[in-house]
């Protein structure tokens, strides 16, 4: 019988009611960060030496207000549908022995897919206990977006409707690491009560634990916009979403107009 450890990976549930109680920052990590730590380039992200120790650096960090979280799929994959199945056995097969060398097997690590709430899951009964802990979050608090130029995070939706303000730092969409200084000296220029949600693939990962050594509450957001709006269009299946990046889907970046609306031009203080 194989007893191999591991990685302990806390439930979704047990993820967010951390970050609600304990205002703690989150660094995400999913297949692309994981293929950058690899050696390897990604479609929106090239591979950097810098980038790829950074992300070996917070794999293994323990800080009081930062949590790592990695996908919960090290277990067993019986809650995902057929093709997150797929997707992630055939990753696993090609890099657990990898994984299993960067990580801290010993350490408690928290949920990555909370941003992902609803896709590629069978049962979608407690995607909308997610999306309302979510909101619970940045309730009543002003915050400000990092994100990719056409990411536009919860744009159209009421996501973010009971949020208090909103400003946003539009970043490039491909390469967006090689900004990274230039995007956090303009984050810095906040105050220190905002919550910064960061949409910005693997920068975000590195971006949140600077920040959270800074005393800032910042989170790797991912795709939870994206997610949200599959939710309420009620589909199995990932497609496009009109006028925002869907980098997963075919065409997911064909069908994005300039955005007119004065409320959401106005929420943007930075273009970098």
């Amino acid at each position: 019988m194989n007893m191999e450890k591991i990685p302990s990976v806390k439930s979704m549930e047990k993820t967010l009611h951390k970050i609600i109680n304990d205002k703690c920052s989150v660094s995400r990590y999913g297949d692309g960060e994981f293929t950058l730590i690899f050696g390897k380039s990604i479609t929106f992200q090239p591979y950097s030496e810098e980038l790829c120790l950074r992300l070996k650096e917070i794999l293994i960090s323990n800080n009081e207000n930062h949590i790592v979280c990695l996908p919960d799929i090290f277990n067993s994959l019986d809650t995902r549908t057929d093709e997150s199945i797929r997707f992630w056995s055939k990753f696993l097969g090609i890099n657990r022995d990898l994984i299993y060398k960067v990580i801290d097997i010993n350490k408690d690590y928290y949920n990555a897919q909370i941003t992902r709430p609803y896709i590629a899951f069978k049962n979608k009964g407690r995607s909308n206990e997610m999306f309302n802990m979510f909101k619970n979050i940045w309730s009543n608090k002003d915050i400000l977006i990092i994100e990719g130029e056409y990411t536009r995070f919860g744009f159209g939706n009421d996501l973010l409707d009971n949020c208090k303000s909103i400003k946003r730092i539009l970043c490039p969409s491909k390469n967006a690491f090689e900004k990274y200084n230039k995007i956090l000296q303009e984050i810095k220029k906040q105050k220190k009560s905002t919550l910064i949600l960061i949409a910005l693939g693997p920068t975000a990962t590195v971006l949140s634990y600077d920040l959270a050594l800074e005393g800032y509450q910042a989170i790797d957001i991912g795709h939870l916009d994206i997610e949200y709006e599959w939710f309420l269009m009620k589909i199995s299946e990932k497609c496009v979403i009109k006028n925002k990046y869907v980098n997963e889907v075919k065409n997911g970046n064909n069908n994005i107009q300039e955005i007119k609306d004065t409320k959401y031009i106005n929420e943007i203080i930075c273009k970098i």
